[in-house]
């Protein structure tokens, strides 16, 4: 198999601008949405704007007239103080609402994208897979997902509220004083340039922290699938020890990006207290020198008030830059799975029932238990129609999982109708491989692949190994009830048929004994069950599609001795007139076949019945009294 590798270690957004607009037009489908937030966002600016100047008329129109007076009149500072009360009110339903319908968009988008996502992940070849850790691929539907909901639900919000406050408060700070506007514009740009300086050194961590995080999710999920594996070997201090590195590596990347994050805010603040501090001085100068004339004291403790709300949503963006980058690190994670070339399919031939009219084959709706495969030709526009027997040739193939390491070294093959070919040979030796070639999960680099004499590479894929049953060595089962797990086979499967499959592999017995039969729920890969028993299950399944050939990869490598006698029995039922490929580990199982290939290092080097290559005392024979190990 290909190497493991994780892509883009270390590495920085390449076009975050190009990321964004990708990702902003997945909220196009609310517009309306988006318009009705903006509104609210711009009438809580205002308001909150309008909140802080109103001390400006509310001391000097209001307050300063009433000292002193006799009988003053309360009813225009009432009615002022009522007026404000609306504002505020507006303020805090505009806030509210705007929250909330950001909350809707962001679980709205969050849900397309994951639905893209997991639409182009069924797309992709086995090769991604094969090379990607599982629990890299996990950590972009988890934590990569969860930072663009921080995004869209906070950042981007928070954004918008505090570029409008800033524009908001700017025209009446303006109003309210041109000369401490300008010392505000002066030591404001004191403020973004070092906002700036921390940003610009969190956002390499914060890319970091999401690579480092993969790492971790994967390493886990392997180390939680093979468990049993550390603990037989007592590796229990050894997978401590690397889990130690990488968890090490991801607390430095988070402490980092952690760390610069936490300095935004103290300094901002501290930043803001100087300049507050300074504009307390400057205004109690202007106030006083002019005797009003220039700012009154209404105008500047309007001012100081309106100082503070320009310079807290500088501060809020400046915090929510480190949740668009890390977002934007985490958005690229996910473009790039879904930008993975997906596996190409140029078949045209394709999979139908048929049934024989006039002594013709001819295409049907219904089920007939008889296949054809469609194969219209483009030269002259008619369409033949050629039984499906499973009659398999290789010729002359090499193939190599990568370019410059080469598995197979000029394979061929004839396997004929109802055949059982076995492949024996060491790990490596590239059984697995020719079966990987047989339903296209890789693509041979020479030579030629035919199926019921049409090249495989003329068949659509989904078709090709719709015909195909395959029993794997490790055997994957689906949270579900053991009928679902069987039926996952043949969708259209009745319970009758479904049970018949079961009694073929030999798995009814067990099924019945369960507490609910075929009702029983599986979780966890089945983790209720024996391993033989989960291997029956999966036999059922590929029972169950009733395909006309059959791929089993080591499929009774995992059940013991006293059930393969039982299962066996089943499997031969079960390949009785399919043609069938066996990987086989237990040599005893092939004795039946009707060739068996011996493959050393990508070649067969040698072929044929047991008795002919028994008589050979070759390899075969070694292998089979015990001279060589298979392993």
């Amino acid at each position: 198999m290909p190497p493991i590798r994780m892509k883009g270690d270390g590495r920085k957004a390449k076009d975050p601008k190009k990321t964004l607009l990708r990702l902003l037009s997945y909220m196009k489908p609310y517009r309306g949405t988006m318009a009705l937030v903006i509104i609210c966002i711009l009438i809580g600016s205002l308001a909150t704007a309008l909140s802080s100047y109103s001390l400006d008329p509310l001391i000097n129109n209001y307050i300063k007239p009433l000292t002193g007076q006799e009988n003053p009149d309360y009813m225009p500072l009432i009615r002022f103080l009522l007026g404000m009360g609306i504002v505020y009110a507006l303020g805090i339903v505009s806030s509210f609402l705007y929250n909330y319908l950001m909350v809707r968009v962001g679980q709205g988008t969050q849900k397309q994208i994951r639905d893209d996502m997991f639409r182009h992940m069924q797309r992709l070849p086995i090769r991604y897979f094969d090379t990607h850790p599982a629990g890299d691929v996990m950590s972009r539907y988890t934590a990569d997902i969860d930072t663009l909901r921080q995004m869209i639900t906070q950042a981007l919000p928070n954004c918008i509220s505090s570029l409008a406050t800033i524009v908001t408060v700017f025209a009446l700070m303006i109003k309210a004083s041109p000369i401490l506007t300008v010392v505000v514009v002066i030591t404001a740009a004191g403020i973004l340039y070092v906002t700036k300086a921390v940003a610009m050194n969190s956002a390499k961590f914060f890319i970091g922290q999401q690579k480092a995080l993969g790492k971790v999710n994967g390493y886990v999920e392997e180390m939680i699938s093979g468990q049993r594996v550390v603990k037989v070997f007592c590796r229990e201090k050894t997978c401590k020890n690397e889990f130690n590195t990488i968890n090490e590596d991801l607390r430095v990347n988070a402490f980092k990006a952690g760390a610069f994050t936490n300095m935004m805010g103290p300094v901002n603040n501290n930043l803001g207290y100087l300049q507050y501090t300074i504009l307390a001085i400057v205004g109690g100068y202007l106030a006083i020198s002019s005797n009003g004339n220039l700012l009154t004291l209404g105008g500047l403790a309007a001012f100081l008030l309106l100082s503070r709300k320009f310079n807290m949503p500088i501060g809020q963006v400046s915090n929510q830059i480190n949740a668009i980058v890390m977002a934007l690190a985490g958005a690229e994670r996910i473009f790039e799975l879904m930008d993975e070339d997906v596996e190409t399919d140029d078949g045209y031939v394709t999979l139908v029932n048929a049934k024989e009219v006039n002594g013709a084959l001819t295409e049907c709706a219904e089920r007939t238990g008889r296949w054809a495969w469609r194969h219209p030709h483009q030269a002259d526009g008619t369409v033949t129609y050629t039984e499906v027997k499973g009659d398999i040739t290789m010729f002359n193939v090499d193939f190599g999982y990568v370019p410059d390491k080469q598995v197979l070294y000029d394979v061929t093959l004839y396997a004929n109708p109802g055949q059982k070919i076995a492949f024996v040979g060491a790990t490596g030796a590239g059984k697995t491989t020719i079966t990987n070639l047989i339903n296209r999960f890789y693509d041979i680099a020479d030579g030629k692949i035919r199926y019921d004499n049409i090249n495989i590479n003329k068949i659509k894929k989904a078709d090709l190994r719709k015909s195909l049953g395959i029993v794997l060595q490790e055997t994957n089962l689906f949270t579900g009830t053991v009928m679902e797990n069987i039926r996952y086979g043949n969708l259209d499967a009745t319970d009758e048929e479904c049970i018949a499959a079961a009694k073929t592999a030999n798995a009814h017995d067990f099924i019945t004994r369960l507490p609910q039969g075929y009702k029983t729920m599986l979780t966890g890969n089945g983790a209720q069950l024996s391993q033989g028993q989960r291997q029956l299950i999966a036999i059922a399944r590929a029972a169950v599609a009733d395909p006309p050939v059959m791929i089993l990869d080591e499929a009774t490598s995992s059940i013991d001795t006293r059930t393969e006698a039982l299962v066996q029995k089943g499997m031969d039922a079960l390949m009785q007139g399919r043609t069938t490929f066996v990987i086989a580990h237990r040599l005893s199982t092939v004795r039946n076949a009707d060739c068996i290939m011996v493959l050393d290092h990508g070649r067969i080097i040698e072929r044929g019945t047991h008795a002919d290559l028994i008589a050979q005392q070759g390899t075969y024979y070694q292998l089979y009294t015990g001279a060589f190990e298979l392993e």
